[in-house]
């Protein structure tokens, strides 16, 4: 990575990064030269509100008084987190001044973490009692690092938060020597700053990418002048085959990664010079190493600086590569410069950024745009179940509807049932994700399968089928796949006889773009969720003398007749609960949030719980405000073996915590569930479960199908 960086860097001078050797030989005029156009180049760069060099004092920065305090080197330069000056508090919170940027803006930050630590970047919305994780970085480090986070325009105020946490033990630190806020896109880069914007070359032994331009350069170079001043005082990218010693060695300059989603026109000038032959190609990388070539030049050399437009769409992080590839030591040089990206596209015949949500359906007011063949009946019908401890409801609110499948809705014995989705266009990788339930099968062949169809209504491929019942708990599917035409998917049920038919349910169907690996889904929560697939998200016990725990798990819970057989989340995952028989009768357990910032508008909670047990206690909700707790939601007695949507509003102007109480019935079959956490902006725009069961009275086992 060192030997990365310095090539990279080459023949400019250092500003805090140690590392960068000063070239010996350079006279002191020339230098004096290099400096001058640095700061010129500096003076040129609009530097927005909330940027900070640390020279003289902190900008407006300031420490959260609620944790250990950041210190300004006492010669500048640098603010850093130390652990050695550890108190009570384990982190260090460094809060921006309060800013407002309607455009969209690039925060660079030059930072170092030595032995061991974190340091993350939050973005604090007014009005909001969460803050939004922007980027995050653990690795360690003998010298100081670039990251590039792109911020969206913004409607209103907000300001940046830098949470630190160097790990305890002497030696241990997190220091940022700068933050620049600029106008526009990380990916931009005209290469006249010495940190390059944070792009990188990806070290090879014979050919790498280096800093061309300025005085330093061989007069007997025929290497160009720079694009952006048009003259030799400027900077630009470029790689050489002169060193070059194997067929096909290649360099690589790679963009900082985008942080948010974004589309558009990318453009960059480029020269060429092929003395025998090199290759040039402009790739997309995503987060899971996947190349996806954008461009290649349509000549073999350039004499001037030629413009090059390409149209992007990253709604997922990915990183831009400039790779050239040389046949030998003869292969001349590439350079590159003035790298700009436009959120309008750059070529007409390009189709607008699709918005896949079309496909999305959670049946609770119809099919959407859903159909299914008419043949035979309807195979298909949408269905809601009260409230029972029989039959589980739907996946959405658990009071909803969902789509069954089943031979009663048939004139046929058996049957074969196909849903057809809406038609989406095709070169786009799709994540597909939808839940389901089998009640009732012996075998699982053929009963629930998922197909690709092209317009023709010609099945492509099957890309996936159900392998094992899922043990009537909602279970949730996710399927990546890209079809180059445009496609449908299919939702197909079999069952060859009425012996061996059983009752398949679907619901809560989703589409988004990109890899199911790497878009926002169960696994990738957005701030303010938690689903407990990955920990406890912050989430501690609030323990006194005769409490009892909030349990982690996975699966059914112990005790038989009580609990979930499966999380919300996934139907395989993990949620929190009560075991009942590791406590007493009206012994509680209380589960308290991370704290949280309070604000002047509404907000909302929302979750699911499960309270299913002839013998079930209470569950509330409490808002723990300085030393006092007042009830914000709370419910009694069996309500559902299904989970059930709670959607809570409330206000609070000052930092508090949210928190869950379980307390214990009168029998062992008392166990208590929740799952799937969401805090948001409120007011709550649906009335939620706004009727409690009691469990007792007359319609509760009631099933309408």
């Amino acid at each position: 990575m060192e030997s990365d960086r310095r090539a990279a860097v080459h023949n400019l001078p250092s500003h805090v990064h140690s590392s960068i050797p000063a070239t010996s030989a350079m006279s002191l005029l020339h230098f004096l030269t290099l400096l001058a156009a640095a700061l010129l180049v500096r003076a040129q760069t609009q530097l927005l509100r909330g940027s900070c060099s640390f020279e003289s004092d902190s900008c407006g920065y300031t420490s959260d008084p609620a944790y250990a305090a950041w210190t300004i080197n006492e010669e500048g330069r640098f603010i850093t987190a130390e652990s050695s000056s550890f108190g009570e508090n384990e982190k260090y919170v460094l809060v921006s001044p309060e800013l407002e940027l309607r455009d969209w803006s690039c925060v660079r930050l030059v930072y170092q973490i030595s032995g061991s630590g974190s340091v993350q970047l939050h973005l604090r919305p007014e009005g909001e009692n969460f803050d939004y994780t922007l980027w995050t970085a653990d690795k360690p480090s003998d010298s100081w690092l670039i990251a590039s986070v792109d911020i969206r325009n913004m409607s209103g105020a907000y300001q940046l938060l830098f949470d630190a946490k160097p790990r305890r033990g002497m030696g241990n630190s997190v220091a940022l020597f700068e933050i620049h806020i600029i106008p526009g896109y990380c990916i931009e880069c005209n290469f006249e700053e010495h940190h390059l914007c944070g792009y990188s070359n990806q070290w090879n032994p014979n050919v790498n990418w280096y800093v061309g331009g300025s005085l330093a350069r061989d007069p007997k170079s025929n290497l160009p002048d720079d694009h952006t001043m048009n003259n030799e005082r400027g900077h630009y990218m470029y790689v050489d085959s002169v060193y070059a010693k194997r067929f096909q060695e290649v360099a690589k300059l790679v963009s900082p990664m985008t942080t948010t989603s974004m589309a558009g026109c990318l453009s960059f000038y480029y020269q060429r010079d092929q003395a025998i032959g090199n290759f040039f190609s402009v790739f997309t990388k995503d987060q899971l190493g996947h190349y996806d070539e954008i461009w290649r030049p349509d000549v073999y050399a350039t004499t001037d600086w030629k413009l090059v437009q390409v149209d992007i769409k990253a709604p997922h992080p990915l990183e831009m590569v400039f790779e050239v590839a040389f046949n030998s030591p003869r292969g001349g040089f590439v350079a590159l410069d003035d790298i700009s990206f436009s959120p309008e596209f750059c070529h007409t015949e390009t189709e607008p950024a699709f918005d896949p949500s079309l496909a999305n359906c959670d049946f609770e007011e119809g099919l959407c745009q859903y159909y299914q063949e008419q043949t035979g009946g309807s195979v298909w019908n949408m269905v809601s179940v009260k409230p029972n401890v029989y039959r589980i409801g739907d996946h959405t609110t658990g009071t909803g509807s969902f789509l069954l499948a089943n031979t009663r809705h048939t004139s046929r014995p058996g049957y074969v049932g196909r849903l057809f989705g809406p038609s989406l266009p095709g070169n786009h990788k799709y994540c597909l994700r939808f839940y389901y339930v089998l009640h009732g099968f012996m075998k699982v062949d053929n009963v629930l399968a998922l197909y690709v169809y092209d317009e023709n209504n010609i099945a492509q491929e099957k890309i996936w089928t159900v392998s094992e019942g899922s043990k009537d708990v909602w279970t949730e599917v996710e399927v990546t796949y890209l079809k180059p035409m445009p496609t449908k998917v299919a939702f197909v049920s079999i069952c060859r006889n009425f012996w061996d038919c059983g009752l398949v349910s679907l619901d809560d169907i989703s589409v988004t773009l990109g890899d199911c690996r790497v878009a926002t889904g169960p696994m990738n929560p957005p701030p303010g969720h938690c689903n407990f697939e990955t920990g406890d998200c912050g989430y501690t016990q609030k323990t006194k003398a005769k409490k009892g725990h909030w349990l982690r798990i996975r699966g059914h819970t112990p005790t038989s007749y009580t609990g979930p057989k499966g999380d919300h989340t996934l139907g395989v995952g993990y949620y929190m609960y009560i075991e009942a028989s590791h406590m007493m009768p009206k012994q509680s357990a209380q589960l308290m949030s991370t704290e949280l910032r309070g604000s002047a508008g509404p907000q909302c909670l929302i979750f699911f719980y499960h309270m299913y047990g002839s013998g079930t206690g209470t569950l509330n909700v409490l808002l723990h405000k300085g030393d006092r707790e007042s009830l914000l939601w709370t419910r009694q007695g069996e309500q559902s073996v299904s989970w059930m949507k709670a959607m809570v509003d409330y206000e609070c102007y000052t930092r508090h915590w949210i928190i869950f109480e379980a307390i214990r019935g009168n029998s062992v079959r008392s166990d208590i569930a929740i799952d799937d956490i969401v805090f948001k902006k409120g007011p709550c725009n649906d009335p939620g479960d706004s009727i409690s069961y009691s469990g007792f009275s007359e319609n509760f086992n009631e099933i309408e199908y």
